[in-house]
């Protein structure tokens, strides 16, 4: 019998949410899919932290062209960098756990100038991912399977050539995706369940699930996991698998 192998295939987004790590937690190989079309003001670039007891837009300038690919957004000036290390420090440094985290973090912000979108976006993923939520998935690139065609022909080439036979989408995707399609590639397809979050303890007044993973790090600290998806499983204590 075949092995199975379990995929995730998404656009990097900008120190995602906990969800987008659930996904990546859940899946063999997790793909950033950023040889797409880029989309401003959208996560690719921005997120929110909780600031003064209420959530703030964290947002790295992009220039206004929308005729690119994420991969090809390219990051001219790094001030923003500083700027943001300052929102999140300010934010974040009288929680529990930001003495021990913020090491990271500021090194991701002040360590490198960065000069692209896609490649920032996916360090900051695989450092988080691997270091502090001690995630095991593979992380691989599109770029490296050279997947035709477009749109859903070009996703399902992309699966075909990473050896999927589980594909694990985003629940948005439904209102687009045809089924059949995947059947006939012999892949299953199965929908992500973002609902059923705990609340953790949260400098806000009234909680919020949407903002970045900064916040529940910085927040719970080593119990992060269980925010995301320990809660389901308490005797799963592997990560990755």
């Amino acid at each position: 019998m075949s092995s199975q192998k379990r995929v995730a295939v998404l656009q990097s987004s900008y120190i995602p949410w906990k969800g987008y790590f659930d996904i990546i937690h859940d899946v063999d190989t997790f793909i950033f899919y950023d040889d797409v079309q880029f989309t401003y003001q959208d996560w690719r670039s921005r997120n929110r932290v909780i600031a003064n007891g209420a959530p703030v837009w964290l947002t790295v300038p992009t220039g206004g062209n929308i005729k690119r690919l994420i991969n090809e957004v390219q990051l001219s000036d790094a001030g923003w960098q500083r700027k943001h290390w300052s929102t999140i420090r300010h934010a974040y440094t009288k929680t529990r756990h930001f003495r021990e985290y913020s090491p990271l973090i500021e090194e991701l912000y002040t360590g490198t100038a960065w000069k692209s979108l896609s490649e920032m976006n996916q360090v900051f993923t695989r450092r988080i991912a691997q270091e502090v939520l001690g995630i095991r998935t593979e992380f691989r690139d599109s770029l490296e399977f050279d997947a035709t065609g477009s749109k859903l022909d070009r996703l399902i080439d992309l699966l075909v050539k990473s050896g999927a036979t589980h594909y694990l989408s985003g629940p948005a995707a439904r209102s687009y995706i045809d089924p059949q399609r995947f059947e006939d590639a012999g892949i299953q397809l199965e929908y992500k369940d973002y609902s059923g979050y705990p609340e953790y303890k949260q400098l806000s007044d009234g909680f919020e699930h949407a903002v970045s993973i900064l916040d529940l790090i910085f927040n719970a600290g080593r119990d992060a996991s269980h925010y995301i998806w320990g809660w389901r499983d308490p005797d799963k204590l592997t990560p990755g698998a």
